[in-house]
């Protein structure tokens, strides 16, 4: 046991030097950046990082006692993130994303998507024309207590008040707006999750949450406010429902490719498509937002139905058109 000690304490005084300028710069570089550096640092932090590692494999094979081990380990996991990492910052990781990765992860995503509008589509389509011919569809796709009363039992100044702000009591028109925010939010979240059960839970959900929107809008029609309540929905509903068809698209990609992992292994398909599917998320959470503000807007301050319409026909051609136009490589890729 001495024997090992001393032979512990004689490798460690003759290497402790350099494990200890290591040490300093990475200290020098957490306080600030690796520009805190000067130019023969800089040179030296890869060969102080090898040395490290050359310690810590000899430290290894001849059993030294395991605190030199630890402290080598962490220090050559530091050096390596600095010598190896990505070092960029947050604003250049954020242009990244917007500029390249979530358009890339659309277009890659695009089969799905379409499918997921399709669903959708599919169900907005049928509970419109099944309201439209016997009320008592709405209660089979809209839930009592999520209509609030606004169905097609509700009087027509009651709906056309969920549709407008005239600076009197709204409450009703700002929990219709919370739960078409919420619902839909929860919607893109479990579209994405249920992927992994195969497509088929996404599928259904897409399709039933389409079925919702139909409901709705017969509703409204019926009362002569289809028109009204069309731009209503759409000033925020183009961006939040494009938001929920992606997520959409995500958890089908995922469930599609848990089945059908083609030419590649399965971990490695799966790899890769959860990679797209989890950057096309994040996208859908900054879509989410912005349709946050335009219900805000719609809501509070545009009560111009023509005006609606137009902002939901500028999203309609500025989300497709951000997302999938062609675009100049970055030079180098």
């Amino acid at each position: 046991m001495e024997q090992l000690q001393l032979k512990s304490s004689r490798f460690r005084a003759e290497r402790e030097d350099d494990w200890r300028r290591l040490e300093k710069l990475l200290a020098k570089v957490g306080k600030g950046s690796a520009r805190a550096l000067s130019d023969e640092e800089l040179l030296a932090m890869p060969v102080l990082y090898r040395q490290a590692l050359s310690s810590l494999s000899v430290a290894r094979a001849t059993s030294l006692d395991q605190s030199l081990v630890d402290y080598l380990e962490s220090l050559s996991t530091r050096a390596y993130f600095f010598v190896y990492g990505t070092r960029s910052s947050l604003v250049e990781r954020l242009s990244g994303f917007f500029a390249r990765e979530w358009p890339a992860a659309a277009k890659a995503l695009w089969r799905e998507t379409l499918f997921s509008f399709a669903l959708t589509l599919i169900g907005v389509a049928a509970a419109y024309y099944l309201t439209m011919h016997d009320t008592e569809w709405f209660h089979a796709f809209v839930p009592e207590s999520l209509a609030g009363g606004r169905g097609p039992a509700a009087t027509t100044e009651a709906m056309r008040a969920t549709l407008y702000d005239k600076g009197g009591d709204h409450s009703g028109l700002s929990v219709f707006a919370a739960f078409l925010f919420t619902h839909n939010s929860g919607v893109a979240i479990f579209a994405f999750a249920l992927g992994f059960a195969f497509c088929l839970p996404t599928a259904m959900l897409m399709t039933y949450n389409g079925a919702m929107l139909g409901a709705f809008l017969a509703a409204f029609t019926m009362r002569g406010l289809g028109f009204e309540a069309g731009g209503w929905l759409a000033i925020h509903g183009v961006t939040e429902i494009s938001a929920v068809i992606l997520a959409g698209a995500a958890g089908l990609r995922i469930g599609w490719t848990l089945a059908f992992p083609g030419d590649q292994s399965r971990p490695a398909a799966m790899a890769q498509a959860g990679r797209q599917s989890a950057t096309l998320m994040a996208g859908v959470v900054v879509m989410l937002f912005c349709a946050g503000i335009l219900e805000g807007v719609g809501r509070q301050v545009i009560q111009n139905d023509f005006a609606r319409y137009g902002i939901a026909l500028a999203t309609l051609i500025l989300w497709p058109a951000y997302l999938y136009l062609p675009r100049r490589r970055k030079a180098g890729s």
